[in-house]
Formats: structure tokens, C-alpha cells, sequence
């Protein structure tokens, strides 16, 4: 009998790996204009997801993404031994400050996002139907280093729920 991660901590990994597409290295943002213009096309990844009282497990990512202006649009693909996530993402950047949606299909899953950047970090809040947490990024030239915390409500602490890695 496989192993299901929780809705919850794969909502998780999708939005982290939506959110890490936002912020591209701050110098090649310079250099391309937009910071999503260094995101457009197809990046691929993997890293582990700790469901609640559980391992972490192993999971494998595909993304794509479509840049219009300053709108970003992702689609997310990511897939371990028995589940998969499905996931879009609409997000805008005004002067370094994000803001935008998600949609998890697979769990039916929803939320918003909004955070800042500050040189090849940011800081970013996740709120929805099914998760509420933090995360912290860590861009470099060859991609992006991700780490999402989930609130549990009652007792106000944070929990590892994902950390993944996404490169071309």
C-alpha cells in the first residue's frame, strides 16, 4: 500500500515552487528589465515534502511559465510515488513587492500570496482555503533554493513542509 502525503503539505510544495519563479537573481533581473523575463519556458526540479508525522518523501517537478509584462503565469506539474499535484499561479510584480493567486487542482486548493524581495531573498506569506505558512527563498545563478513552513493554527508554531529545488 503506497504512502499519500497530506493535501496540505503537497499545497505546499506546489505554491513553493510557484512563489520560488517570481524572484530571479537580482542582477539578471537588471540586465533583462522585468524579473519574470528570466523565467519564461520550461525549469525542472525535485526536493522532499515532510507530510505531518511523516518522513520526508522525494518528489520530481515540471514547470513552465508565460510572461507577460509584469505578470507571471505558471503551470506546475510534480509527481511522487502515488499522488501528484497539478497547480497554477497568476502573480504581479510592482517595485519588488508580489502579490497574486494560486489554484491547486489535484486537492482543490486555493489561496493568496504576497511577500517582498530583497536581493536574491524573499520573504513571502502564503494564505488559502487549505494552507497558511511562510517561506524563505534563496536564488542563485543556477536556480532557486526553496523552504515553506506551515501555521498550525492553534499553537501559533511553524513546521517544516517542503524544500525544493527548480533549475533549467
Amino acid at each position: 500500500m503506497g504512502y499519500r502525503l497530506s493535501s496540505l503539505a503537497c499545497s505546499a510544495l506546489a505554491l513553493a515552487a510557484l512563489i520560488a519563479a517570481v524572484i530571479p537573481p537580482a542582477q539578471a533581473a537588471e540586465s533583462a528589465g522585468s524579473p519574470f523575463e528570466q523565467l519564461s519556458g520550461d525549469w525542472k526540479g525535485g526536493g522532499t515534502v515532510t507530510p505531518a508525522n511523516g518522513d520526508p518523501k522525494k518528489v520530481a517537478c515540471k514547470v513552465s511559465y508565460k510572461v507577460a509584462g509584469t505578470t507571471l503565469t505558471q503551470n506546475l506539474r510534480c509527481a511522487g510515488n502515488d499522488y501528484k499535484i497539478d497547480a497554477t499561479l497568476k502573480v504581479n510584480d510592482k517595485g519588488g513587492k508580489i502579490k497574486g493567486s494560486w489554484n491547486e487542482r489535484t486537492y482543490d486548493a486555493n489561496g493568496g500570496v504576497a511577500g517582498t524581495a530583497r536581493d536574491k531573498t524573499i520573504h513571502a506569506r502564503i494564505t488559502g482555503d487549505k494552507f497558511s505558512g511562510r517561506m524563505s527563498i534563496n536564488v542563485s545563478d543556477s536556480g532557486h533554493e526553496i523552504n515553506i513552513m506551515q501555521l498550525n493554527d492553534s499553537s501559533g508554531t511553524y513546521r517544516p513542509v517542503a524544500s525544493v529545488s527548480l533549475h533549467r
